[in-house]
């Protein structure tokens, strides 16, 4: 198969014709129908995660048709068009046990442990508990993002955030994460202030509903009568980590979404804050395959529309220099011809 390669961190990224992947007895493999180019992807390749291994094929946000099935699979055949969590959860473990399988101790992901999806085709780990089935009108590119960005953005902003109606939602960084957080939330009835450098995102991020655009944390005060009720973090850095959390009101929360990478340095957490105004720090990582029908009932009903955060379409021998470039444009790239 063709798949997007490279053998160090930070050096080229080449397509080339590599062996074809088999699936695991309780995994598949599925044909690879188009996938995102995100930042996390962007981490991978720089060498900011332990689990990847040289040489190595990025991308975690996926849709496709399974082709491959293994012996011990139950609920999938040849021919299923599905896409996956970024976290394929082992359903055995503790964590998986109580339903929380985003924080699988054991999970596998495409793009990180093994071989991902800017290929031909991707091997994925327990099927029966990761695979999610896609409605016949949902396109490929559109579903692709919700193995990551959009199922991240929904489950920070609705299961982690408990972002409810009218309340303030400040949301830090307005990549595909951030865009995404604020669709959501306006979906779900909140006010949002969005804050980005980039005047693209800006744009965005109006369109997607935010009530107020920022190009720095500071107006958010003032702007909610006091500090947002809740605060996303969708960018990872110790700046807008520090920012959510000073943006708060009493009693607020700030989820913390993006990835801190060691090279960005500590975040400073402002204890005295936390503690003075009895403030809630979260981590939110992913959102569980048995999650998935809330959020597509939503885009069904058309409450939500993920289609729209899709700015670019591309092919796979673009993918190298779109992944070096993540984040430079506003919206989300898909690649989309392998």
């Amino acid at each position: 198969m063709r798949a997007l390669v490279f053998e160090e961190f930070g050096g080229p990224l080449t397509v080339r014709e590599v062996p074809d992947p088999t699936p695991a007895p309780d995994g598949v493999v599925v044909e690879v129908g188009a996938t995102g180019v995100c930042r996390s992807d962007w981490h991978a390749w720089s060498g900011h995660d332990a689990d990847v291994v040289l040489p190595h094929v990025p991308g975690h946000e996926l849709a496709g048709t399974v082709v491959a099935v293994g012996d011990r699979v139950r609920s999938w055949s040849v021919g299923d068009r599905v896409t996956t969590p970024f976290v394929c959860a082992c359903g055995t473990c503790p964590p998986c046990r109580d339903g929380d399988q985003q924080v699988c101790l054991r999970q596998t992901q495409p793009g990180f442990t093994h071989w991902g999806s800017m290929a031909s085709a991707v091997a994925l780990d327990a099927a029966d508990v990761n695979l999610v089935a896609l409605p016949e009108d949902l396109p490929s590119s559109t579903a692709a993002a919700l193995g990551c960005r959009f199922a991240t953005a929904f489950r920070a902003v609705t299961g982690v955030g408990r972002v409810a109606p009218g309340e303030w939602v400040a949301v830090l960084g307005c990549g595909g994460v951030g865009l995404s957080a604020v669709q959501v939330a306006v979906a779900v009835g909140a006010r949002v202030v969005a804050v980005d450098r980039s005047p693209g995102a800006r744009e965005l991020a109006a369109a997607m509903g935010a009530e107020h655009v920022l190009a720095d944390p500071a107006g958010i005060a003032e702007l909610t009568g006091g500090g947002a009720h809740v605060a996303l973090d969708c960018l990872g850095s110790p700046a807008t980590c520090e920012a959510g959390i000073r943006s708060l009101r009493p009693r607020g929360r700030h989820v913390q979404v993006g990835l801190l990478p060691p090279a960005a340095g500590r975040a400073v957490v402002p204890m005295e804050l936390v503690v003075a105004r009895e403030l809630a720090v979260l981590g939110s990582h992913g959102m569980a395959a048995h999650d998935y029908p809330a959020m597509l009932s939503m885009i069904a009903a058309g409450r939500l529309r993920p289609q729209d955060l899709v700015t670019r379409e591309i092919g796979l021998d673009e993918a190298g220099q779109a992944l070096v470039d993540v984040g430079r444009s506003p919206g989300v790239t898909v690649v989309t011809r392998f």
